[in-house]
């Protein structure tokens, strides 16, 4: 994350005689740091104790203000970890299949890879698969959490086919991305998603560091290589940090 936004930078008191609803006031001066740039995307914002000594209101405005703000993409707020200036929501490519490192490198920010999971299952797993992947003897699962500038903005769950990538399980994914380990060892011939609106579940969202039923963007996806199929994976994004776009014809 970045620095706290600048002391010199706080909000000042209200007028008393302004007709707008106390919460709206509080947004627009919130909002005006923001679109004049005194208050940066990441930076993290005073406390809510911090705000109600700057301002003068109560801390039920405070919470409205700030909650709706979070809804409309302009703040982010992280439990446990404080208020921040959004930044300005990300794209992931819809029709065609990209690393997200690089999505992220291109915005200019820095990626990060946390592995939560890296291991062998049974091939047998349907129930629980994105896309069922018939005729494949082993099976590889990853779970991964992509981070844009430390906030996590992608859950990549991965099953992959043994017989395509033996040494899946012996990759680093903090320094490489299995999608361009995958892309290096077997290059994608083909590939089908599906696209869907979701409420997180209790696990995303700790992964996420979002509320509960935290509305979020699903793709599932299968994908092959000239030497069968590959394999499949979910990925989760959360709604209030990324959107999802694509284009068709010229």
């Amino acid at each position: 994350m970045s620095k706290s936004v600048d002391d010199n930078s706080s909000l000042a008191p209200f007028s008393i005689e302004s007709p707008a609803p106390l919460y709206a006031r509080v947004k627009q001066a919130i909002t005006q740091k923001i679109r004049s740039g005194a208050w940066l995307p990441n930076a993290k914002l005073p406390s809510e104790s911090e705000l109600l000594a700057q301002l003068g209101v109560s801390r039920m405005t405070i919470n409205r203000a700030l909650r709706e703000l979070t809804i409309e993409g302009l703040l982010v707020r992280m439990q446990g970890v404080g208020t921040f200036v959004a930044v300005p929501k990300g794209s992931a490519a819809l029709f065609e299949i990209r690393n997200i490192a690089q999505e992220i490198a291109d915005r200019g920010h820095v990626h990060r890879c946390e592995v939560i999971v890296l291991e062998e299952v049974p091939a047998k797993t349907t129930p629980v698969l994105p896309f069922a992947l018939d005729g494949v003897k082993r099976l590889f699962h990853s779970l991964m959490v992509h981070y844009e500038n430390e906030v996590p903005v992608q859950i990549e769950e991965r099953y992959i086919n043994a017989e395509i990538a033996p040494e899946y399980l012996q990759q680093d994914f903090t320094r490489t991305t299995a999608y361009a380990y995958l892309m290096n060892l077997a290059p994608l011939t083909g590939g089908e998603h599906e696209v869907e609106a979701i409420h997180a579940t209790s696990a995303q969202c700790r992964l996420l560091n979002v509320k509960r039923n935290e509305p979020c963007l699903l793709i599932r996806r299968r994908t092959w290589a000239a030497q069968g199929l590959v394999g499949c994976a979910r990925l989760v994004y959360p709604g209030s940090r990324y959107r999802l776009q694509g284009q068709c014809g010229n």
